[in-house]
């Protein structure tokens, strides 16, 4: 029998409640972890809602619009942020601490803001410059669509997978590889207004569920010249915006810096869970006695290796955000050599925070599945994280341990 076809749903509000200037030109880091830290209870009181809704819950989403967080890396000159990679994680970690859902869209929308900011001039004066000082959009790649080239642009159209963000949107990154008949086809990110899209109603999933990251359709758009960014000079550092503004940001390698975004969230998850283990320790009771399991040594050898992988996961992002600004600052984002090993060292900090997840599981008993424990969601977040194409850790290590032999590259995701 064959399934009915997805349903077109509508999007949430996306909202207009922008920061004044003045209020921008004061803000720090410190100040953005500060108040991203204030909302980790609200969003871990809201996770479980996310999960039913399919989506972030909106007066979160609010909130989160209130701190400031999609200015981060929007320029200066239009009145942005314009911060650095390595306060990004202080700042995101603890939204993925209260909800890995809501903090997975968060730190997404921040970074295609970021994309926003490689594009020609005239866009980024059409959105930053204009009636959105920073944008909520998906950014979706998979399968690309198809842009023909007509007078001024192109016709775009296409079926997308995976729209993070969509749910709240105001535009769309979408990717298409121009029909020319170039060999290899240009592939390029096209920025599209979401009311010239369709989103069905596909996200039916088991972790991550509170993203709602459905599908999105666009069948002829129209989208200009000037709002369409080639993907290859994204990676190597040699987009329009690495000239335009000045900041070393500007010149990160792409696919390093998506990983890196992609990850954050999962470091938060896992952070989070092991705080749960350790206070469930001293509540949960052994089988047939009345000492806690926090009595227990393989209890305490569990908490501490858990607690060790989350650490070491941190740190490896951590390392990974500093090297990602030495390679902006030396120009070197071309540098195919450093884009392999930044991306198997983050997709290893990936697997090694789903392991402390995993950990903590296996040692919280069947209570742990419980669908009003936080920890299975965790788990199953987790596992859902990981298959993030950039975080297939057979693939990363292979191209790493390939370069490290003076072996060419034997895959397009550098």
């Amino acid at each position: 029998m064959t399934a009915p076809p997805p349903a077109v749903i509508k999007t949430r509000p996306s909202g207009s409640n922008w920061l004044p200037r003045e209020d921008l030109a004061t803000l720090t880091p410190e100040m953005l972890v500060e108040r991203t830290t204030a909302l980790t209870p609200l969003l871990a009181a809201h996770a479980r809602e996310a999960e039913r809704l399919r989506h972030p819950v909106d007066p979160v989403w609010q909130a989160i619009r209130q701190t400031g967080v999609f200015y981060h890396f929007v320029p200066k000159v239009y009145g942005g942020l314009q911060f650095d990679a390595e306060p990004f994680i202080d700042i995101m970690l603890p939204l993925a601490k209260g909800c890995a859902s809501t903090g997975w869209v968060t730190s997404f929308c921040v970074e295609h803001n970021w994309m926003l900011t490689l594009f020609p001039k005239e866009a980024q004066d059409e959105t930053f410059g204009g009636a959105f000082p920073y944008i909520i959009a998906p950014g979706v790649t998979t399968p690309p669509g198809t842009l023909n080239p007509v007078k001024g642009g192109y016709q775009l159209s296409g079926h997308w997978k995976w729209g993070t963000g969509i749910m709240h949107a105001d535009w769309v990154l979408a990717a298409a590889a121009v029909a020319d008949g170039a060999s290899p086809p240009d592939v390029r990110f096209c920025l599209v207004p979401v009311c010239a899209v369709t989103v069905l109603d596909t996200w039916h999933v088991d972790g991550m569920t509170g993203t709602g990251s459905n599908d999105i359709v666009a069948d002829c758009v129209f989208v200009p010249e000037h709002r369409t960014l080639s993907i290859a000079d994204m990676r190597g550092g040699g987009a329009p915006g690495a000239k335009l503004h000045d900041h070393p940001i500007y010149r990160m390698p792409m696919l390093p810096f998506l990983a890196l975004t992609a990850a954050i969230p999962a470091v938060g998850n896992a952070r989070a869970t092991v705080d749960h283990f350790k206070e469930q320790l001293n509540s949960r009771t052994v089988f047939g006695g009345v000492e806690t399991q926090a009595g227990r040594p393989s209890a305490q050898m569990r908490l501490a290796l858990a607690d060790v992988k989350a650490d070491a996961a941190e740190l490896l992002l951590r390392q990974a955000a500093e090297n990602i600004m030495e390679t902006a600052r030396e120009g070197a984002a071309g540098d195919v050599s450093r884009r392999i090993a930044l991306r198997a060292h983050i997709a290893y900090a990936m697997d090694t925070a789903r392991e402390a997840i995993r950990i903590v599981c296996e040692a919280s008993g069947a209570g742990a599945h419980r669908l009003d424990n936080p920890l299975q969601r965790a788990l199953r977040d987790a596992n859902v994280m990981a298959s993030h194409v950039v975080y297939d850790l057979d693939a990363a290590t292979e191209l790493h341990g390939r370069a490290l032999v003076g072996l060419p590259p034997n895959s397009p995701l550098l």
